[in-house]
């Protein structure tokens, strides 16, 4: 009689399940080790430094060499240094940025407030989502200046038109991306939330939203750059004393006196902010968001 013994194979069984659990273990486990320092600088700040040293040899060998020796069509970096410097002792620079920056993150946060329940109902609403998403999509290819002439025309020259410009912009691509996420979201976990009774607006927020959270960032951080080139489209277009002086002002100032120092320190300004907001606020959030979900590994 054949013996029915299968200690053996269940241990064995059992060895390669605890064997499985523990890689999967191993890969969810985050490493906590604080880098070296030399492995930041080499990794993360020198790159960088290196681009810019790099780029600022090259602007300077155009004038020493006068390849570009005409100073009102390409100015050297110690002169555009020296309209800085003069703007940060008049106590003018920091109100050129501000100006701007606070235009930027307000018309952003009222985007974000409008594409984020338009992103949610498009997912789930098919209707909605065959009549406005190529709506959503021709708007997004749509150069935001284009909207600067409607907008002054309907709302005059002040803050209200510039925040249109930036809505205009930003809403799009924010929703789009929010949309994008949904839409990759396993059918799996919705199935799962419905089980567990997340249903309508709870399922929403702890299901759907969670889930969809990597392409929801990545639309954000489009929609934060659509913000800010839209703003920049709307000051540099609609110049108006009463409204102040942002970077787009201060860069249409520059062309109408020919100063290219001027010209170029709004474009450098310009830059250095879209570059520090990517830098500090959004590619933090994403690295998150793609760590906490395997996605990103540490190096």
């Amino acid at each position: 009689m054949a013996s029915t013994d299968t200690t053996p194979k269940d241990a064995k069984d059992a060895g390669d399940l605890a064997g499985l659990e523990a890689g999967l273990d191993a890969l969810e486990t985050v490493q906590t080790t604080r880098k070296p320092f030399r492995q930041t600088l080499t990794q993360k700040i020198l790159p960088p430094v290196v681009a810019v040293a790099l780029v600022l040899t090259v602007w300077q060998s155009l004038i020493t060499f006068k390849v570009v020796d005409d100073p009102t069509k390409l100015p050297a970096p110690a002169d555009v240094w020296q309209v800085v410097e003069k703007a940060w002792l008049q106590g003018e620079l920091l109100g050129y940025i501000w100006t701007s920056v606070s235009r930027g993150l307000f018309g952003f946060c009222l985007a974000l407030l409008i594409a984020t329940p338009l992103g949610l109902l498009l997912a789930r609403v098919k209707l909605v989502r065959a009549a406005i998403g190529p709506i959503l999509s021709g708007l997004q290819s749509l150069p935001s200046v284009a909207w600067v002439p409607p907008a002054v025309i309907w709302l005059g020259l002040n803050n209200q038109m510039m925040y249109a410009v930036i809505l205009l912009g930003a809403v799009p691509s924010i929703a789009n991306g929010l949309l994008s996420g949904v839409d990759q979201v396993p059918p799996l976990f919705q199935r799962a939330g419905r089980t567990l009774g997340a249903t309508g607006l709870k399922g929403t927020w702890h299901i759907t939203l969670p889930a969809a959270l990597p392409g929801y960032v990545a639309g954000l951080k489009q929609g934060w750059a659509f913000s800010w080139r839209s703003l920049m489209a709307a000051e540099i277009i609609a110049s108006f004393p009463d409204l102040g002086v942002g970077l787009g002002q201060l860069l249409e100032n520059g062309r109408n006196a020919s100063d290219m120092a001027m010209v170029f320190e709004a474009i450098l300004l310009i830059l250095t902010v879209g570059i520090a907001v990517d830098l500090l606020i959004f590619s933090p959030l994403e690295r998150r968001v793609l760590r906490t979900r395997g996605l990103l590994v540490k190096s």
